[in-house]
């Protein structure tokens, strides 16, 4: 045999002798150690689904599992932990927004000769029946009576201005677009800008009849399609534009259910507020010569501030926004961002500094898409590794312990109630979750009981499979990763 030959069937055996370690090589960059992001290539619901997912050692930073975290993905309501990581970052937890109580003209002799004005910042709490004093308005009544003020020669007005215009996200969907998860933000928020609208459910293939609003909203209408069926659940929809007061109902509810709620937005949440306030005042005995109104732009006119509101504080808000994933909460933090830039505030100008703000402080959102402060956007998109990058500042970050308060708690608390209950895990993760058809996400702490800390972000996209049954597999992935390597 040739010195060629042998050479060459040297090497050949070399190859063959080296497959295995080569296909475990392989094996572990393209799915992690076995026993744990195999996980999802052997179950049908996520074997194709677009995933992406980091899981490090808080303090060391060592990486426990990783599969192509750079790779980014829609965020659905993991997307909060960006507007209130920011929040609390540059507002401080004790922060509390501002509405201001203000009046045109001059006050004389208990007359005042001008407008009253309530001037917005961005407060989502006023009338809401999440968070906050629900009889502010009685409050706002007697500054105005302390002011020496017995009757306005002129009107109430809702001063929008400190938003721009574009009350609705141009980022979002017709389907979720005046659906109470859906609903516009203002710079006057009001009962949580939302309308619970009651319907009487009749017989099979009746359209459902619209009884009443609540809270009434004057001059609401609606073109209603909503078809009473054999289905069990609420499969209605509400849709319609903001400051339009016409919204057209559609989809089915069960029949035969007698009156039967069904939410959507409010048309016009600052008018509301002011119409409401207006009406206090004449029950106390404070009369107007015309009726209320509003303005969504400045409009220049010189006014005598009477009366501040503070809301609940900036922390009490963020624990409302990730444990119960309000979006109208999130929406709202996230437009003030934009007056870092200029007034009004806007969409843009407020993405463009969140995604600045974390860059500069060594989080990678060279690659994030930031759409909207809530996740509804579809074409929001963000890594596993943006997000544990960010979840990590926020651990070491002196704003701590109002944003870890503000994650659910799994088996326990908000949306991740249904996580991991009864399992090891149970009450040992704080995350916030995200959820769309077919789409089911994950980000935030893993708690150990040696002490450590795990930092995570699972993302799994376009699973075959509702999302229940994407959190099903997900928490299986992180139930075997703390069995296998959390206990090391």
């Amino acid at each position: 045999m040739t010195y060629k030959v042998r050479h060459i069937l040297f090497f050949a055996l070399l190859m063959v002798a080296c497959l295995p370690l080569w296909a475990k090589t392989e094996q572990e960059t393209l799915v992690g150690a076995k026993g744990s992001v195999d996980i999802f290539e052997r179950n049908p619901v996520t074997a194709t689904a677009n995933i992406t997912l980091l899981v490090q050692d808080l303090e060391t930073g060592d990486i426990i599992d990783s599969y192509r975290p750079k790779n980014v993905a829609p965020p659905a309501s993991v997307m909060k932990l960006l507007p209130t990581a920011t929040a609390l970052e540059t507002l401080g937890e004790d922060y509390r927004f501002s509405t201001y109580i203000e009046y045109s003209g001059y006050i004389d002799n208990g007359i005042l000769h001008g407008d009253l004005y309530v001037r917005g910042t961005g407060d989502p709490t006023l009338g809401s029946q999440k968070v906050g004093d629900r009889a502010f308005l009685n409050k706002w009544v007697k500054a105005v009576k302390d002011a020496g003020i017995r009757a306005i020669r002129g009107c109430v007005i809702a001063d929008l201005s400190y938003f721009d215009a574009d009350a609705v996200n141009p980022g979002w969907i017709w389907e979720d677009i005046g659906n109470y998860y859906a609903p516009g933000i203002y710079a006057l928020s009001y009962m949580d800008n939302t309308m619970n609208i009651i319907l009487r459910s009749g017989a099979v293939g009746s359209v459902a009849e619209v009884q009443y609003t609540v809270p009434e909203v004057p001059g609401v209408q609606f073109e209603n399609h909503i078809r009473c069926t054999s289905i069990t659940h609420d499969g209605a929809f509400v849709h319609g534009e903001a400051y339009n007061y016409t919204r057209y109902l559609t989809g089915s509810v069960p029949s035969n259910q007698g009156s039967f709620g069904v939410q959507g937005d409010l048309p016009n949440p600052g008018l509301l507020l002011v119409q409401h306030f207006s009406d206090k005042l004449e029950e106390n005995g404070i009369t107007t010569t015309a009726w209320p109104t509003y303005i969504s732009e400045a409009d220049g006119v010189k006014r005598t501030l009477l009366y501040t509101w503070l809301s609940p504080t900036l922390r009490d808000i963020i624990i409302e926004t990730n444990i119960h994933s309000n979006n109208m909460y999130a929406e709202s933090v996230f437009r003030t961002f934009g007056a870092r830039y200029t007034l009004p505030c806007t969409i843009h100008n407020s993405a463009d500094f969140e995604k600045d703000f974390w860059y500069r402080r060594g989080v990678d959102t060279r690659s994030t898409r930031i759409v909207d402060g809530c996740g509804l956007a579809p074409q929001d998109a963000i890594s596993a590794e943006t997000l544990v990058q960010l979840l990590t500042y926020m651990y070491r970050s002196p704003n701590k312990d109002a944003f870890y308060a503000s994650l659910p708690v799994s088996g326990q608390t908000g949306t991740l109630r249904t996580l991991l209950g009864g399992t090891e895990l149970d009450g040992r993760v704080h995350a916030k979750s995200g959820t769309i058809a077919a789409t089911k996400n994950f980000a935030g702490y893993i708690e150990l009981p040696n002490g450590k800390t795990w930092v995570f972000a699972v993302m799994i996209s376009f699973g075959n499979g509702k999302a229940k049954q994407i959190q099903k597999v997900i928490g299986d992935y992180l139930l075997d990763l703390y069995q296998t390597k959390g206990k090391e």
